[in-house]
């Protein structure tokens, strides 16, 4: 079979030859489109693909529609919004993503952006510490059990709320599940969000929540953008000088944010999640072992379009 690996942005050298040690392995043979800046070369390259490999890169009904022998695609990552699962599922195209290769990269970060806005950003001036405060983490998957257990290691508190997740698996691990959204905003110093964006969640995150935190808090999303409800932040943020938002991926009013709001908030000049070398190759080679699977066993284990 052939394997298409499309990455506008590059896997590390690491990791394409991890990709294609495996590949080689089970018989398989892989070509590298790398650093395109045209769909066209995408739409070119997947003609004669029997199964695909992307980052970021977006597979639209168009691309599907391009590749007649397309069996599989596997999203490098957690979130697939750039996906397009439906017109995967009309194909019988099987659509997969890598959770957890990339969450000990998120959860560091997140950790990291606390310390940040706490210490001022790092400009001069006295800040505060983490160590005694309270997190809450708004979707206890992979990244959020990470950041949950580093946090306490830094000796904070955590509340989690997921509905999907049992209360005494959390409670096992030392977090106190929330009972509600509210609750949970309410009650924590920090918000660490966790959740994918989806029909549900685009936009769910707004001036009803962000006011019921307290004095000082300060959320944080390394989650989407999309998650946001950016009028309604901007609001908040007017009203409630005191709270703080920092994001790993700019949101699209983040130069209104700035001029306004100065060190109340920080983004990321592009999404950092996952850039790191490790997460990096993770992510790569459990893409091509999840393909070779698929191929010598038919396994599904992280399809997305059941």
């Amino acid at each position: 079979m052939k394997i298409l690996v499309a990455t506008e942005k590059p896997f590390a050298a690491a990791a394409v030859n991890g990709i294609k040690e495996i590949a080689a392995g089970a018989g398989h043979e892989v070509v590298l489109l790398e650093k395109y800046s045209d769909k066209g070369e995408l739409l070119s390259a997947v003609a004669d693909a029997d199964a695909l490999i992307v980052r970021s890169d977006k597979v639209t009904a168009e691309v599907v529609a391009a590749a007649p022998s397309l069996k599989i695609v596997v999203r490098a990552g957690a979130g697939y919004d750039n996906i397009d699962l439906q017109a995967c599922t009309e194909r019988g195209i099987v659509a997969m993503n890598t959770p957890g290769q990339n969450a000990n990269a998120v959860a560091e970060l997140a950790i990291a952006m606390m310390i940040f806005m706490s210490r001022n950003q790092f400009n001069p001036g006295t800040g505060g510490e983490i160590s005694g405060r309270k997190l809450g983490i708004q979707a206890y998957g992979n990244v959020g059990r990470l950041v949950a257990e580093k946090a306490m290691a830094l000796g904070m508190s955590v509340m989690a709320f997921d509905p999907f997740v049992p209360e005494d698996k959390m409670r096992s691990e030392g977090v106190t599940p929330a009972c509600s959204l509210e609750q949970m905003y309410s009650e924590c110093d920090f918000i660490s969000l966790h959740i994918p964006a989806t029909p549900q969640t685009v936009g769910s995150i707004g001036y009803d929540l962000m006011s019921r935190m307290p004095k000082g808090a300060c959320l944080l999303n390394t989650a989407r953008k999309e998650v946001i409800n950016e009028a309604e932040l901007v609001k908040i943020l007017s009203d409630r000088p005191d709270l703080k938002y920092v994001a790993d991926v700019a949101p699209a009013c983040y130069v209104e944010l700035e001029e306004k709001f100065g060190r109340q908030v920080f983004a990321t000049p592009k999404k950092m999640g996952a850039e790191t070398a490790e997460a990096n190759i993770n992510a790569g080679l459990a893409a091509a072992r999840q393909i070779a699977a698929y191929f010598s066993d038919g396994c599904t284990r992280f399809q997305l379009n059941k």
